[in-house]
Order: C-alpha cells, then sequence, then structure tokens
C-alpha cells in the first residue's frame, strides 16, 4: 500500500468542523502535529477551536463557509493557500439531516439538504483536486452506510449518500484514467454519537434519535487519518455497518419488510424541541457528541482490521463482527457525560 507524507507533515481541510466528526478529526489532526484549515458556517465556534489548538501549540486556520456554495468552496482552498501554501488532504465532513416522510417534506427542505450533502461535496471535491493534481494527495468524502442502504424517514439522506457514492467513484475512476496523484477513499460511518439528531429538520411528533448500534466519532476520525496517510478506497465504519449492507445485499426484500422497526428506532418517546434544525441557517454548535441515550462503542475491531489488511487475517475480522454482536447486547449501558468546548 503507497504511503501520503507523515501526518505532521501534512496541511489537512476539514469542512463541517465546527461539530461532530469534522470538530474530532480537526482536534485530533492537530494534535498529531498536522496543520489544519477548518470550515463551518459557525464562525463563534470556529475561532474558538483555533485558539483552542493553537494555545497546545498547534496550527490553525478557519474560515467562514456555506459548503452549499461554490465561491464560498473556494474560498476555504483559497484560505489554505495563502496561509499554509497549500494543502495535502481534503476531508468533505459537512452534512445535515431530514426526518420524516418523504411526502410530507417540502421541496425547499429537500433542495437545501442535497445543496449542502451532495453539492457540497461535489464542490469540495473538485476544487480539491485542481490543486491535489498539481501537488499529490488525498480526497477523503464521508458518505455513510446510507451510500448503500436505505432508511425510511431519512430518505432525502440516504439519496444525498448514495449520490456521493456514485460521484466519488466516477472521480476516483477519472483521475486514475489520467494518471493523476491523487488517492480518493469513501468512508462509509454506521451510526455516530454526534449532535446530527439535534441538528436536523425535525417533521415527526417526536425528537429523532440514531438507530442502534451506535459508535464514537473518534472512530470516524481515525478512519480519516488513516486514509490521510495510507490510500484506501472504503473504509466501513463500524462492523454491525457491514452486517447491515451484506444483509441487504443478501436479502433485500427482507430489509424492506424492517421499515416499521426502523422508523421506530428513529423516534425518541419526548416531544420535539428544535423541528427547525440548523438546515438552513446555523444553530448551536461546538459539541462533538449528542445527546443520545444508548450506549456509543468506542472502538470497532472490525474497522481496525480493514485498515490494516496485511496485518491482521480473516479471523480478526470476524472477532470484530463478533465483538459489535456483543456490544449491541450492552446497548442499555448508561451513556457518559457530554464533552463540550
Amino acid at each position: 500500500m503507497s504511503r501520503n507524507k507523515p501526518l505532521a507533515e501534512q496541511v489537512i481541510v476539514i469542512t463541517g468542523a465546527s461539530s461532530g466528526i469534522g470538530l474530532t478529526t480537526a482536534r485530533m489532526a492537530a494534535k498529531r502535529g498536522a496543520r489544519v484549515v477548518i470550515a463551518a458556517r459557525s464562525g463563534d465556534v470556529l475561532a474558538k477551536v483555533q485558539a483552542e489548538i493553537e494555545g497546545v501549540g498547534g496550527k490553525a486556520v478557519h474560515i467562514v463557509a456555506d459548503v452549499g456554495k461554490r465561491q464560498d468552496v473556494r474560498a476555504i482552498a483559497d484560505k489554505a493557500i495563502a496561509t499554509f501554501g497549500g494543502f495535502d488532504t481534503w476531508v468533505n465532513v459537512a452534512g445535515l439531516t431530514i426526518y420524516g416522510p418523504l411526502s410530507e417534506i417540502s421541496d425547499e427542505d429537500h433542495a437545501r439538504l442535497l445543496q449542502t450533502n451532495f453539492w457540497g461535496t461535489v464542490f469540495g471535491s473538485l476544487i480539491a483536486v485542481e490543486h491535489l493534481r498539481e501537488h499529490g494527495g488525498t480526497l477523503i468524502n464521508i458518505g455513510s452506510i446510507a451510500s448503500d442502504l436505505a432508511f425510511p424517514f431519512q430518505g432525502m439522506y440516504a439519496a444525498s449518500k448514495h449520490a456521493i457514492k456514485g460521484f466519488t467513484d466516477a472521480l476516483r475512476m477519472e483521475l486514475i484514467q489520467e494518471g493523476a496523484p491523487v488517492s480518493v477513499t469513501l468512508i462509509k460511518p454506521t451510526s455516530i454519537d454526534t449532535p446530527l439528531p439535534e441538528r436536523a429538520r425535525n417533521y415527526m411528533d417526536r425528537e429523532p434519535t440514531l438507530p442502534p448500534p451506535i459508535y464514537r466519532p473518534e472512530v470516524v476520525a481515525e478512519a480519516i487519518l488513516h486514509a490521510a496517510v495510507h490510500p484506501q478506497r472504503d473504509i466501513v465504519v463500524g462492523g454491525a455497518g457491514k452486517l447491515l449492507i451484506a444483509a441487504k445485499e443478501f436479502a433485500p426484500g427482507a430489509m424492506d419488510l424492517l421499515a416499521p422497526a426502523i422508523v421506530a428506532l428513529q423516534k425518541r418517546s419526548k416531544p420535539p424541541s428544535q423541528p427547525e434544525g440548523a438546515l438552513h441557517a446555523p444553530m448551536k454548535a461546538g459539541e462533538t457528541i449528542g445527546t443520545q441515550p444508548l450506549y456509543a462503542m468506542r472502538t470497532s475491531a472490525y474497522t481496525r482490521a480493514s485498515m490494516h489488511p496485511l496485518a491482521t487475517t480473516v479471523g480478526a475480522i470476524g472477532l470484530g463482527l463478533a465483538a459489535t454482536a456483543i456490544g449491541l447486547l450492552g446497548s442499555g449501558k448508561p451513556r457518559r457525560s457530554r464533552k463540550q468546548l
């Protein structure tokens, strides 16, 4: 497997860096010596994160940007070049979701989700590749197991993640065809304990939640930073997610029949508190984890094994899947307190 620069020698651009996976990745990358360019709509949070990183000797710069606007994404690249002379890895993390039946969601809300999730990834990818073609490096897009599966009551989110997979695969093939020195990775997380449900546009009569099993955002961040150094085509985060994808491929009709259970697993017992969410305007950010009541697993043996295929065996992957199954049995454990800025 080929390698890129060591992480401590890289400049990494991260969109969606004001919360969740993006914020976790920015902190982890900076702690390991990378210079980070962080972008999101919440400028006050980004300024605090930059100060936090610089306060412990790291190097960071932030820029307020809406990834649904090409000119804003162009400004992110320009900022990275002006501040650090360029970048080595670009990570498209920014994304939102909508909970509710497809027939009840407004065209405006559907369009906005696609503008952020899909077009934000397209703009980020194409603008990043302009620079990476000349200098080499890595493009990392955050898909989801929803890139391979559909979830009722998150239909347009799943559609956007399907589209991201198709776009990412086609772009990778075109870069290979032209011989460009750019690796392209699609990372597909299972349910991740971030504020995504709290920030969602919610049409349901209950507060949204994540279907189990749930993993900590650090598991995704580790996969992102691994791909920045060790190019890899795809990484599924969470052995449970891999099992769900395999089950869908083996018996798609049976998965369809699980729709009522999947809908129920996305609802909490309490009424919605912030139904508008952050779809059209930024809202409180700065948190890496959400308020989900279920236990979130801190590691995935399957994902670790899949990132180090030469150092592991099929047996190790099997152990990872078994550990995931055991983790599901403990999903009712009390959760830990939230870490905030």
